[in-house]
């Protein structure tokens, strides 16, 4: 766990139920009880729908500025209109006109509507937060922790600077494109921490998910594996338990059957990954106690 909250990116991603929210905010946690700065992030925007990543530090979303949340984590929203004002504010010098700009319906729908235009603005963004220093030098936020969206917006986030570059090889984006990647592509600074279950489909996607990370050259840092039931059995208990399983009701049979599936879903994935493999017990639990106990995890 050290070696990971030594990274200044954490990118926890996977597909939609695995717990990813739950683990992101654990993870903040406990990189503020490591002694870090500690930033949680999301995709948003103030007049949207309820966050449920904000709501578990008692908040509707993440506030639209960086203030502190709780727990010694600070938050912000990852805004894409905020996004791409910061950047106008590199090529623009004149405020007055960046607002005009802002103001344009036709630059909004451009902005929105044009291929990877949305992903640039959240980008930008993050790159900005990761440039923020103390007084002293320091960054201001040591680690940054980034609940990703659904698979497939993680991976266009996470292959936009080759494709804008590949368009616009020149000019303030392409810059912005190549500072972020010095960050972003570094595995001493950034991982993604992939979540699953420790079921067939979550794991075979899970492997999915990587190849496509890899493709973008976003260094994998780990695999999360989340709600891992115990199993109390032995080799030798289950082979001999199986074939009364198979012949006859018995009670507690949807559970052996269950454990037995998660060790095949874990051993695929050990065969299938050479990073580390963190496991999340599954906890009976909800809310608060819920956040304390995976939290407890990461930072006992």
């Amino acid at each position: 766990m050290k070696e990971l909250f030594d990274k200044r990116v954490l990118l926890i991603t996977g597909k939609g139920g695995v717990g990813r929210t739950t683990l992101s905010a654990s993870l903040a946690i406990a990189a503020a009880r490591h002694g870090k700065r500690s930033l949680l992030v999301e995709i948003s925007q103030p007049d949207g729908d309820y966050s449920p990543l904000a709501r578990i530090f008692g908040r509707e979303l993440l506030p639209e500025k960086l203030r502190s949340i709780g727990h010694g984590v600070k938050g912000q929203m990852l805004w894409t209109r905020l996004g791409h004002e910061r950047f106008l504010q590199t090529v623009i010098p004149i405020r007055s006109l960046i607002r005009a700009a802002m103001r344009s319906k036709a630059l909004g729908r451009l902005l929105e509507a044009a291929p990877s235009f949305q992903e640039m603005g959240i980008f930008y963004l993050l790159l900005t937060l990761l440039k923020e220093t103390r007084d002293d030098g320091s960054p201001a936020h040591e680690v940054i922790v980034f609940d990703m969206p659904a698979t497939g917006h993680t991976l266009a986030l996470t292959g936009l600077p080759d494709i804008l570059l590949s368009l616009m090889p020149t000019g303030p984006i392409a810059d912005a494109m190549r500072e972020g990647q010095s960050y972003l592509y570094d595995p001493a600074q950034t991982a993604a921490c992939v979540v699953t279950l420790p079921e067939t489909l979550p794991v075979t996607e899970s492997l999915e998910l990587i190849e496509g990370l890899e493709k973008t050259r976003m260094p994998v840092g780990t695999v999360i594996v989340n709600k891992l039931p115990p199993d109390d059995f032995s080799p030798q208990e289950r082979a001999e338990l199986a074939p009364l399983v198979e012949q006859q009701a018995l009670f507690g049979a949807d559970r052996f059957v269950r454990l037995g599936q998660c060790k095949a879903a874990m051993d695929k994935l050990k065969e299938s990954v050479s990073v580390p493999i963190l496991t999340v017990p599954e906890f009976p639990l909800q809310s608060e106690s819920l956040i304390e106990a995976v939290t407890d995890v990461f930072a006992p």
